[in-house]
């Protein structure tokens, strides 16, 4: 009995190191969703934006430790600002004022995986601009007007993600390190939730 339960256990670890060493230098593609919770760095009183982002990663492993991703998101960013202003009727109402920013971003992000299914990374973003709005509200009235930013944004993302049956949690905040227009010192802050599927290529 005792020589059959370690056999049994000789192969099923067997048939386990069999696939972590076919994970090694595989392409796994993975579809995700999330929540972005956007602000701007330098602005007084201003509260984050939340918006959409989502898209596609694709991940190489290198060894069970290490793999880098690059991926596409369409990430909804900006900031919002609400205070308490007059109307023109010079009745208190509330003035709501929202900076609306969406990019194309392109993350190249290294993992280490620390232990199965648990990864940390740290990367590179470029982003390209693709609609630039400036909103103010004050009671049921509403403007907006397009606003002049920078094309092109760059910063770092950082954060941490859990797999479990191919669902990816992922965490990350992204460092804007540019101005987002020319001579500005404002820069993207955007802490993003993600939820994706991991599909083996």
């Amino acid at each position: 009995m005792r020589r059959r339960i370690f056999l049994l256990m000789t192969a099923v670890l067997s048939v386990m190191c069999v696939y972590a060493q076919n994970d090694v230098g595989g392409f796994s593609i993975q579809p995700k969703v999330g929540v972005n919770f956007a602000d701007a760095t330098n602005l007084s009183d201003s509260d984050a934006r939340v918006g959409f982002v989502g898209g596609v990663e694709l991940e190489y492993q290198i060894s069970d430790m290490f793999s880098v991703a690059g991926g596409v998101l369409y990430s909804m960013q900006g900031a919002k600002d609400a205070l308490l202003g007059v109307d023109e009727n010079n009745i208190l109402s509330d003035v709501s004022e929202t900076l609306e920013m969406d990019y194309i971003n392109v993350p190249i992000v290294a993992n280490v995986y620390l232990v199965d299914g648990l990864a940390v990374k740290l990367g590179i973003q470029p982003g390209f601009n693709v609609r630039s709005k400036y909103k103010v509200s004050v009671s049921s009235a509403s403007a907006s007007e397009t606003i002049e930013t920078r094309n092109f944004d760059f910063s770092i993302p950082i954060g941490v993600s859990y797999e479990f049956s191919n669902i990816v949690v992922d965490a990350r905040y992204n460092w804007g390190l540019i101005g987002i227009q020319e001579d500005s010192d404002v820069r993207n802050s955007v802490f993003q939730i993600t939820l994706g599927y991991k599909f083996e290529l």
